[in-house]
């Protein structure tokens, strides 16, 4: 099977991940393409179930058996994508000039997930080259709040997960942009609000009121320096690099002519090996009751963000990467800054690496590409990972 028409296929069907937005319609959430997965499976006649995320978000898990295997490989790609706001391509429109493919999700993920697919269907063909069990999960939410994966990832430890697999994987392989190296650590992120309130009055005499902007605007000053001091107070990961935090969003108040009683922003905090995904916050708790004189609120979190560590999962990425010089010449090692579902099996349990085609500087982009060379040269790789 060749993977590029599969992308094409996948280019077509709108799966928009909004993001925490009120927005419906169909090109959002991934419905039309789990059942086009679905139809997917069902042609290969392999053994495959959905499992229920949240109305309409199915996650698709496929299995191929390999009697007296004694591993249990998981190749995993989410099926959603990132909205098209400001995009300058036609999103779902796959175009071909030379060796690029364009379209959102063309490189996250559905590249990857085009060369999972195609290399599962072409071993469904010929199960007895395997030399393994191999199960095909397309999640969902990756984009978001990982609800998919984090679903999945507990099916071999709670009662009610996916029943294929009820007993944990060996290793897990992620679909992600890496340009064909194996990302063995990266960052996790962790994300929630902190808020601020005050005495609402009108603004012709302010001085009535209590401002909840004037006192977030000392937070989002304390914030900055903290930013400032973290690469102080963690030092940075050999692969991955230092701990970071941003202030995204800001919003508060009712109208102009109100002195505000409320405003909160949004903190993302990328945490590396090593560090307390939810521990941050207290980090961060306590140094800003020495910045402020007043109250604030850290709500809990919307996402908990697991970063990579390279300590379990170095014989895999050893194995990965013997292959990969095979087929396409030496390739590395690697950390990123940004998160995947490979530190979400970790702690599951499952050693994992992250791998596929294609940049991640081209992902999320306005004009998003993959190289059609490395989509197939993912292909042949994962084939020759199952067989091996």
């Amino acid at each position: 099977m060749d993977p590029l028409p599969l992308l094409q296929d996948l280019i077509r069907i709108p799966s928009v991940n909004p993001m925490g937005r009120d927005l419906t319609g169909p090109e959002y959430y991934e419905t039309r393409l789990t059942e086009f997965l679905v139809g997917f499976f069902r042609s290969l006649a392999v053994t495959f179930e959905t499992q229920e995320i949240a109305p309409g978000r199915h996650n698709v898990v496929a299995r191929i058996d390999r009697p007296g295997a004694r591993e249990t490989i998981v190749l995993d790609a989410h099926q959603d994508t990132v909205p098209v706001d400001g995009m300058t391509i036609p999103p779902f429109e796959p175009r071909i000039e030379g060796d690029r493919i364009s379209g959102r999700g063309s490189c996250d993920v559905k590249g990857g997930l085009a060369a999972m697919l195609a290399a599962f269907a072409r071993l469904a063909k010929a199960p007895e080259r395997l030399q393994a069990n191999v199960v095909m999960s397309c999640t969902v939410d990756e984009e978001f709040t990982a609800t998919g994966v984090n679903r999945l990832a507990k099916s071999w430890s709670e009662p009610g997960g996916c029943q294929l697999l009820r007993e944990r994987p060996t290793l897990a392989i992620i679909a992600e942009p890496t340009d064909l190296d194996v990302v063995v650590a990266h960052r996790g992120a962790t994300r929630w609000k902190v808020v601020t309130r005050g005495r609402a009055c009108h603004s012709s005499e302010p001085t009535l009121g209590v401002s909840a902007i004037y006192r977030m605007a000392k937070v989002v000053s304390a914030l900055e320096e903290f930013a400032a001091e973290l690469p102080t107070l963690h030092p940075a990961h050999p692969l991955c690099g230092g701990s970071t935090l941003s202030v995204g969003r800001i919003q508060g108040g009712q109208s102009v002519n109100i002195v505000p009683d409320y405003c909160e922003i949004e903190i993302d905090r990328r945490v590396i090996p090593g560090e307390d995904p939810l521990g941050v916050m207290d980090e961060l708790r306590d140094y800003l009751r020495t910045k402020v004189d007043f109250d604030f609120e850290m709500l809990p979190p919307w996402i908990v963000g697991l970063p990579l560590g390279d300590d379990e999962n170095g014989d895999l990425a050893d194995r990965l990467l013997k292959v990969i010089a095979a087929q396409v010449g030496p390739r590395k090692k690697v950390g990123v800054p940004y998160g995947t579902h490979a530190s979400r099996f970790a702690a599951a349990g499952v050693p994992s690496v992250v791998f596929g085609p294609g940049s991640i500087r081209q992902a999320h982009t306005k004009d998003e590409w993959l190289p059609i060379t490395e989509l197939r040269q993912a292909t042949d790789i994962l084939e020759a990972f199952l067989t091996q």
